[in-house]
Formats: C-alpha cells, sequence, structure tokens
C-alpha cells in the first residue's frame, strides 16, 4: 500500500495540473470500488474549479470551489495517471477528470481496495475515514513529547503503535521498518518503553526518513508510479525493509537482517544494532 512519502508525491503531480483549474467532463466507470462512489460525481462537477491539493496521511484531498473536498484513497494498487488529451479509457480506470487544459487525470485501481468520496467541506474534521486519524508526522503537533505521552500506556509493540493510523497518519509497513531502525529501536520493544533518549531519536528517525523518501519520489517496490508515469527511488536507499538474510549495513559487523511478522505485518530489522 502506498504509504505518506509516496501518497505526497502523487498529490503533488496532481496539483501541478489540478490547482485552479476548472473540470469540462467526468467519467465513471463503475459504481463502487472498496464503498460505492457517490453518484452525484457524475453531475455535479462539471465548471467546478479544483483549488491546491492536500494530503491527510494517506489521503488526498482536493478542496473544490463548491465548498466540497473529493477525498481519493489508492488502496492497495490504486494510481493516477495524467494525459495530455482524453484517453481511451481501460478495465480498471473508475474515475476520470478532464480540465479546461485538456489534460485529464485518470484514477485506475485494480484491485478495488481505494476509494473515491465527495463531502461538503464543512465535514472535514468529521468525515468518517478522517475524524480518528493521528497526527502528521511532518507537522508541527509531532513531537518527542507526543510519542512520550501516547505510549506511555502502550503494551502493543512500538512497530505495531506507528502502523497504527489513529496515532500517527501516513505511516506504514516500509517507513515503520526504516524508521526504527535509523532511530536504533527494536521493533519489538513495547510502545510504553519508548521513553526519553529513544522518544527523541524515534521522532527525528520519522522525519528524517519520510523527508528523505518524498525527495526521491517514495519507494517503487511494485506499482508506485507518479501520475506522470516516473518510478521513485527510495527503494535503492532501504536500510532494512525488503532486505531479510542480507548484511546489515549500520552496524557493519555482519550482523544479519531479520524479518518477523507483527499484527500480520512482515517487519525488517537487524537485532544488534536495535535495542
Amino acid at each position: 500500500m502506498p504509504e505518506l512519502p509516496e501518497v505526497e508525491t502523487v498529490k503533488r503531480a496532481i496539483a501541478s495540473i489540478a490547482s485552479g483549474k476548472k473540470i469540462t467532463d467526468i467519467f465513471v466507470g463503475r459504481k463502487n470500488l472498496r464503498w460505492p462512489i457517490p453518484t452525484s460525481l457524475n453531475n455535479s462537477l462539471e465548471g467546478v474549479i479544483c483549488k491546491q491539493p492536500q494530503r491527510r496521511g494517506k489521503y488526498i484531498l482536493i478542496p473544490l470551489s463548491t465548498k466540497q473536498i473529493l477525498l481519493i484513497h489508492l488502496g492497495m494498487s490504486g494510481a493516477f495517471r495524467i494525459y495530455k488529451s482524453r484517453p481511451n479509457f481501460q478495465k480498471h480506470d473508475h474515475v476520470a477528470i478532464g480540465f479546461e487544459s485538456e489534460e485529464w487525470l485518470v484514477f485506475s485501481d485494480p484491485r478495488r481496495f481505494g476509494c473515491v468520496d465527495l463531502f461538503k467541506e464543512e465535514y472535514v474534521l468529521s468525515h468518517w475515514l478522517l475524524k480518528n486519524l493521528g497526527p502528521e508526522p511532518l507537522s508541527k503537533e509531532f513531537t518527542p513529547d507526543y510519542i512520550i505521552t501516547k505510549t506511555a500506556s502502550k503494551t502493543c509493540s512500538i512497530k505495531t503503535f506507528l502502523l497504527d493510523q489513529r496515532n500517527i497518519a501516513g505511516i506504514g509497513n516500509i517507513y515503520a521498518s526504516e524508521a526504527l531502525h535509523f532511530a536504533g529501536i527494536s521493533p519489538n520493544r513495547k510502545a510504553k518503553n519508548v521513553q526519553g533518549r529513544r522518544a527523541h531519536d524515534l521522532a527525528s528517525a520519522l522525519v528524517k526518513v519520510l523527508n528523505q523518501a518524498i525527495a526521491a519520489g517514495g519507494a517503487t517496490l511494485k506499482d508506485h508510479r507518479t501520475p506522470f508515469g516516473e518510478i521513485g527511488y527510495f527503494q535503492n536507499k532501504l536500510q532494512v525493509y525488503g532486505r531479510e538474510g542480507e548484511t546489515c549495513k549500520t552496524c557493519l559487523s555482519g550482523s544479519i537482517i531479520k524479518k518477523i511478522v507483527q499484527a500480520n505485518r512482515s517487519t525488517f530489522f537487524c537485532p544488534k544494532c536495535q535495542r
């Protein structure tokens, strides 16, 4: 599933063609993805102006001049493509938007775990998909003190804590593993035991890893492409994720990267330099 850096990269690409542009055409190829696609999408967007797209966790939000918000989640395999003119829609193209510039933005999702919604902007804080999300890890609200307070009574592992979107929005398997490695924290450590210096190291590691990944265009391990068809390059910088059985690049002592399963998700770490 695309994580914060991949979604941020996609959002920026969408902004480059959609921000300030009028919608002139809309195509909806099916009635539902993970949940039903609003029927109003077909007949309420023509002539509407797109404002600056935003991101909340793994969600892309496009504010509209009608005081509505178009929400998209990429799911497991969702992707956007940008065309210079109206394309021939393909089998898994589910929603497409045409702009006054004649460019088209097409959302495809073969596995259909993504979602598209349209709602009034006054409900953005109470929307059922957004209201319980934790703070953005690249925001001022995310601090070492937040980690200390939030983990104080948590008996789950710190890796499981990081994956819970109610704690921190946008973190997934790749960047949880990478940040914990960078901070020198074992994914098996109980969240409540990540206090003091460890909390500071983890907060710093998350910010650094996420910013590096965004600068690299995200990580292309399977499907991720920008709407312009470009791959990300952060996979070339991964220290532990996907490197089971390989030598740790950090401790340089021959320690081997291990893989375990936590909450039905794969975790990669170095047992020597992560404590």
